[in-house]
């Protein structure tokens, strides 16, 4: 009797999520890892902080020890390496400048959504933080994608209208990433985000559609980025498809709870 063996497969392009945990499953490592096998890459997470969360809010929130966070780092990249890697909420500068380390002895693209507060207005990052984020995260970045009140909370620059998108991406270019990706959704009008690295120019616009249930969008995006990269796309086609991605996301989102429902992540299975 001869035995067979099942071919092996070739495994999927593999991203790893380094970010915190949303108890709600809307946003952080949940929504990261959704968008992530949504979009046909096989994810993976390290996990930098535990959050009490729901559609109200955040009720409370536990920073992983520093060397916690190192050790998953270490354990994923070392055996089965990474085609791309997505940074969410880092809590501490302690834990900024650890990942930024990491990051910087990683060869694989890097998408940096500098989170600041949720959805709800929440703070995720420690004010101290801020400068490490600026001096250490930002210039390890291949993208990163921060909205209008995390580009304030960074730059210093208020933007109000279409017209402040290149100040703010110029801002941001100066800490050192190769691609600003500046979010407008919270401006008037069509959702239109600006894609620079200060010599080309993308302008990614989409309607805006009538539903307040968006809680996780900007995980979403930034972790549909990092898939597209780990495909091997260029920065301005994974933001592109990123972008459409997040659009049906936002359209089918849906209500959960008393407060802001999340996206679809699976909106096209669905659709």
């Amino acid at each position: 009797m001869t035995s067979r063996t099942a071919p092996s497969r070739k495994a999927p392009p593999r991203v790893l999520t380094v970010a915190g945990s949303d108890s709600g499953g809307g946003a952080g490592i949940q929504a990261d890892l959704k968008t992530m096998l949504a979009l046909g890459t096989h994810g993976m997470s390290v996990l930098t902080a535990v959050t009490a969360q729901n559609s109200l809010g955040v009720q409370g929130a536990w920073e992983l020890p520093v060397e916690a966070v190192r050790a998953q780092y270490r354990s994923v990249v070392d055996d089965i390496g990474v085609q791309a890697v997505k940074t969410g909420m880092l809590a501490s500068a302690e834990l900024v400048e650890t990942v930024a380390e990491l990051l910087a002895g990683t060869d694989a693209p890097t998408v940096i959504d500098p989170v600041g507060v949720s959805k709800h207005g929440d703070s995720l990052l420690a004010a101290s933080a801020l400068d490490s984020v600026r001096t250490k995260l930002l210039p390890v970045a291949t993208v990163a994608t921060p909205n209008l009140d995390e580009v304030t909370q960074i730059t210093g620059v208020r933007v109000e209208s279409e017209d402040g998108l290149r100040r703010a991406a110029a801002a941001l270019l100066a800490f050192g990433p190769r691609w600003a990706l500046i979010k407008g959704g919270h401006l008037e009008g069509d959702a239109v985000d600006l894609l620079t690295d200060g010599a080309e120019e993308h302008w990614l616009r989409a309607p805006r559609h009538d539903n307040r249930h968006t809680h996780g969008t900007g995980c979403t995006l930034a972790s549909a980025v990092a898939a597209g990269l780990a495909k091997g796309l260029t920065v301005p086609d994974a933001v592109r498809s990123a972008k459409e991605y997040v659009t049906g996301a936002i359209a089918a989102g849906f209500a959960l709870g008393g407060g802001i429902g999340p996206v679809d992540h699976g909106w096209r299975f669905r659709s």
